[in-house]
């Protein structure tokens, strides 16, 4: 039996490969997708090797992951309830559509993941590989009572680890948990389960990597402009850059000035309420950036259709439907939305913050001429036509009135 594992190199996927290798007798290839996680990725193919992995995948799909799941995403301008930009959730059916073609290249016969029975990331991978490779076996260790048994906790792991001479550096828990990719570093578990806890507070600051405390950033404002083609930045202060370049940039100009960070309590598809906290610096931008380029350029109507269905889309990804026929329909649809969403937008970043200062675009909407409070030189407006249109949009609230009263 062949198994392709999700693996990181931590400790829990470190065990993995040992304890699916003796508990199935199969081969085990090791997968981890370079989705930006930097110094993550040093030393990973040696110690998959020495774990027990037959062989490593480490596929770097930067560009993939910019140009084929976060623009797309963020055309839709989708935000889970409001504040989350999803950049874990959009991850994971990449990760787990790559570990679906190498099972078919290897032949083999099913795919594992760390994932634990409480989060999300289980029904991520899990309704990814269904919709993409349905014959593929799922295993999850974590819902496998042998498995919890063997491993009530991390002591049991560090000493598993110790007796094979598997190569890792674990000790004491960490006081919170991080998963990292290009468009965001989320942080969860551990200290941050209590509610209550300023995760920005002067003694947390060494938790974050993306970004600086906004109080800690430059004193002076910059500026920045963002060019957009149907709805992707296409190019930042005037130089052209594929999407990944669009991602580097904006990431490294939002950290320097502690741009998108966000402490949230958010509910699980599991159906739990889960605390994590984000730095999205990149991404916060270009959310913020492409918002402005479609109030200048995007049919009313068409924008209120739109925003209707953020929350739908959002959910679909955060509960792991990017492959499912009914986030693709949406997507055509906000393809559609898309045509006319070019220009460029002038942002100022500051201590933390994102503010517009200007947008334009030959095909914006806006007209000065007939917005403008003087007279309107093209009389595409007559100011008394607007008494009709009122008295008509009143009629239903008068009738009602009259009703009650009677």
């Amino acid at each position: 039996m062949k198994i392709v594992l999700a693996y990181s190199g931590g400790l829990d996927t470190s065990v993995l490969v040992a304890w699916l290798k003796e508990t199935y007798q199969a081969e085990i290839i090791a997968f981890c997708a370079n989705l930006g996680q930097a110094e993550e990725l040093k030393g990973l193919s040696a110690k998959a090797k020495r774990s027990g992995a037959s062989k490593i995948y480490i596929d770097d799909l930067q560009e993939e992951f910019a140009r084929d799941f976060i623009f797309p995403m963020m055309r839709a301008g989708a935000i889970y309830e409001g504040q989350y930009l999803l950049g874990t959730s959009i991850a994971r059916p990449l990760i787990a559509k790559r570990m679906a073609e190498i099972a078919r290249k290897e032949k083999a016969q099913a795919i594992a993941h760390g994932a634990t029975g409480k989060g999300n990331d289980q029904v991520r991978f899990e309704l990814t590989a269904a919709a993409l490779a349905p014959g593929l076996e799922v295993i999850a260790p974590w819902r496998d009572e042998r498995f919890r048994k063997r491993f009530p906790g991390r002591a049991e792991m560090i000493r598993y680890c110790e007796q094979r001479r598997i190569p890792v550096q674990a000790t004491a828990k960490k006081p919170y948990s991080m998963d990292r990719n290009l468009l965001h570093i989320s942080y969860e578990a551990g200290i941050l389960e209590d509610p209550w806890l300023d995760a920005f507070a002067p003694g947390n600051k060494k938790m974050f990597t993306l970004s600086v405390a906004p109080e800690d950033a430059p004193n002076r404002p910059e500026y920045m402009t963002l060019e957009f083609r149907k709805g992707d930045c296409v190019a930042v202060n005037g130089k052209k850059l594929s999407p990944l370049g669009v991602m580097q940039k904006l990431n490294q100009l939002g950290g320097k000035h502690g741009v998108g960070r966000v402490d949230v309590v958010e509910n699980r598809f599991v159906g739990m309420k889960s605390r994590g906290v984000y730095e999205t610096p990149g991404g916060t931008i270009l959310h913020f950036a492409h918002r402005q380029i479609e109030s200048l350029t995007m049919d009313r109507e068409v924008m209120h259709l739109r925003d209707s269905l953020i929350p739908k889309y959002s959910e679909l990804v955060y509960y792991g439907f990017w492959f499912a026929p009914e986030r693709l329909a949406l997507q055509v649809l906000v393809e559609e939305s898309q045509k006319n969403v070019s220009g460029t937008v002038r942002v100022k970043l500051y201590k933390g913050g994102v503010y517009v200062a200007g947008r334009k675009s030959r095909l914006s909407l806006y007209h000065p001429q007939i917005a403008t409070m003087e007279a309107d030189p093209t009389r595409a407006y007559n100011q008394d036509d607007a008494t009709g249109f009122i008295r008509l949009n009143g009629l239903r609230l008068k009738v009602a009135a009259q009703t009650k009263k009677s």
